[in-house]
């Protein structure tokens, strides 16, 4: 059996391969049966590799979107009468900082440009001058602009300030390789419908289990959204403490088989084909990316909209879409741009056909692609 196959340029969820689609079509299963309890022991044990963990780390898996992490591990880690630093550069550390007020939890939103990355000059600095700061927290990639920030650099500098360190990796995790241990990293989380080409409802948390079972001494913050909590019962049961969303699992088991075949090398190679290719084709039309090249993680380009008032995201949009192809709006403050990402089981032949179908809307739409300054 085949699928539609759609070509999702959006930030996930990801164009997936048809074996992990049907990797879901399985018996009905009781999430409680051994059978099923050994696939998510084996996930767990992956999802560390992934990264290149070795026994200190382990990792959590919970039934959620990648926000869930967010909470999961801000309410969860902090201790006592201690303060959360949020290097915020972007729309996605803006949710943690939001995760934080809505707590109540004390933390200082380091707010920074969000057109560049941290400076981890920057965090020192504020560690520096708030010693009871103990977790700090960034976003690998903030996937609203496409600036990569530099983890490792950061991670070294909370490190020197006795905190724990705390990344999004929601838009890296299996597609940029990362090395957990050497970039610095206590804690990074990810879902399984972006990097790893599955679907959604699979959320995990990869990190340092001696600092999970530091956190049980913490102040409870939530009941399902606890580490702690739930990897204590993975532990004693193998099981999630409610609920698994047993058919993503299955299809995630399937994406993990495909990523360890494919290679990390190599699956970055061909993410790095997507997004020149998407550079190469933007250029040719003449449309401008807002962020500079430099400062881009490889997989997302935000595209500032052209001076023409023919200009419509959403006749673009539809356009693109009802044949095969799928952009996303910008998430960028206030400047209109919309994204173009290299995620899912995509290559460079991808994007050439679609770069004809987006040249196709322009003329369609008698759009002169042009900038007034």
């Amino acid at each position: 059996m085949t699928v539609k196959r759609n070509v999702l340029l959006n930030p996930g969820p990801a164009t997936t391969t048809d074996t992990v689609k049907m990797a879901q079509v399985i018996p009905d299963i009781c999430p409680r049966e051994q059978e099923f309890l050994d696939i998510m022991k084996d996930l767990r044990r992956d999802l560390v590799k992934v990264v290149h963990g070795d026994e200190r780390y382990t990792s959590v898996l919970f039934c959620g979107s990648g926000t869930l992490n967010m909470d999961v591990c801000l309410n969860s880690l902090l201790p006592a009468d201690k303060k959360i630093l949020v290097a915020n550069n972007g729309a996605y550390s803006s949710r943690a900082v939001d995760v934080c007020r809505y707590y109540g939890m004390p933390h200082i939103d380091l707010s920074l440009p969000i057109e560049t990355p941290v400076d981890p000059s920057l965090v020192d600095k504020a560690l520096a001058e708030n010693p009871d700061v103990a977790l700090v927290y960034t976003t690998h990639h903030e996937t609203g602009s496409g600036v990569l920030n530099p983890i490792r650099e950061i991670g070294a500098v909370a490190h020197k300030h006795g905190c724990t360190f705390i990344v999004d990796t929601t838009s890296t995790y299996a597609m940029r390789p990362i090395n957990i241990i050497d970039d610095n990293v206590d804690f990074l989380m990810a879902s399984a419908q972006k990097g790893l080409q599955s679907m959604t409802g699979l959320s995990f948390v990869v990190g340092r289990e001696d600092k999970i079972k530091e956190s049980a001494a913490f102040p409870k913050r939530s009941f399902y959204c606890n580490l702690f909590r739930q990897y204590d019962f993975f532990e004693k049961t193998g099981e999630m403490h409610f609920t698994p969303p047993v058919q993503t699992i299955y299809a995630t088991r399937q994406a993990m088989k495909e990523y360890f075949a494919e290679g990390e090398t190599a699956k970055w190679a061909r993410h790095t084909r997507v997004f020149e290719a998407l550079h190469k084709g933007l250029a040719e039309i003449g449309l401008r990316s807002l962020i500079k090249r430099e400062y881009q993680a490889g997989l997302v380009i935000s595209v500032c909209y052209p001076d023409d008032p023919n200009w419509s995201f959403e006749k673009i949009h539809d356009y693109c879409r009802d044949r095969g192809f799928t952009i996303y709006a910008g998430k960028v403050g206030s400047v209109k741009t919309f994204r173009l990402c290299a995620l899912g089981a995509i290559d460079a032949c991808d994007i050439e056909n679609f770069m004809k179908v987006l040249k196709d809307a322009i003329t369609t739409y008698g759009i002169n692609v042009r900038y007034n300054s």
